[in-house]
């Protein structure tokens, strides 16, 4: 499999990606992602050289979000200060569950985020859905702490505020060709 970033072309297969894992979680029981994501501030994030899908052969098997700046709200003054890079919508084709394709995508983030100089891979899980919260505690992630106020709409609860990090750390072991282009944005080799 290879990794590399998306092009706008990529924009419909994240769209769907979406709505799949939308409907998977829905079946799981959790209410995460049901909500449409706007497609413009996806085409936004493509252009800006941060999503990246996993090419398996001529299919699309998983997308991950790997950015320099952390969402508003959620990390303190101090750790912002600390260089870290962020995961957001990591998602994994069902074609392709079951095989730690995401647990391999974050070994490969850990690795882009030690490349680049940050001390953290950091992220923001859905604040209810504790079977994810676990997976990233499994993967190597600490808990630091869950943020639920000033993130929705309106200012309601956050739903994404359940914080995790894990050291930034070279990696060899994820199993990915990395077919990506430098980026200044996030300091790749």
């Amino acid at each position: 499999m290879i990794i590399e970033r998306a092009t706008p072309d990529d924009l419909d297969i994240l769209l769907t990606f979406r709505q799949e894992a939308a409907s998977w979680l829905n079946a799981l029981g959790t209410d995460q992602w049901q909500r449409p994501y706007p497609a413009d501030r996806l085409l936004r994030s493509i252009e800006a050289g941060v999503v990246f899908m996993v090419r398996d052969g001529s299919t699309t098997a998983a997308t991950i979000t790997l950015t320099p700046e952390a969402e508003d709200g959620l990390w303190s003054d101090r750790e912002l200060h600390e260089e870290s890079r962020f995961v957001n919508k990591l998602t994994v084709a069902r074609t392709h569950g079951g095989q730690d394709l995401g647990g391999r995508l974050l070994d490969w983030a850990g690795d882009q985020a030690y490349r680049s100089g940050a001390k953290w891979l950091r992220l923001d899980a859905w604040t209810t859905n504790k079977p994810l919260q676990d997976y990233y505690l499994r993967h190597g992630f600490e808990h630091v702490r869950t943020v639920t106020e000033g993130g929705a709409v309106n200012g309601g609860p956050r739903v994404s505020g359940w914080l995790a990090q894990r050291p930034a750390m070279p990696s060899m072991a994820h199993g990915l060709i990395h077919q990506v282009q430098s980026s200044a944005r996030l300091g790749d080799p």
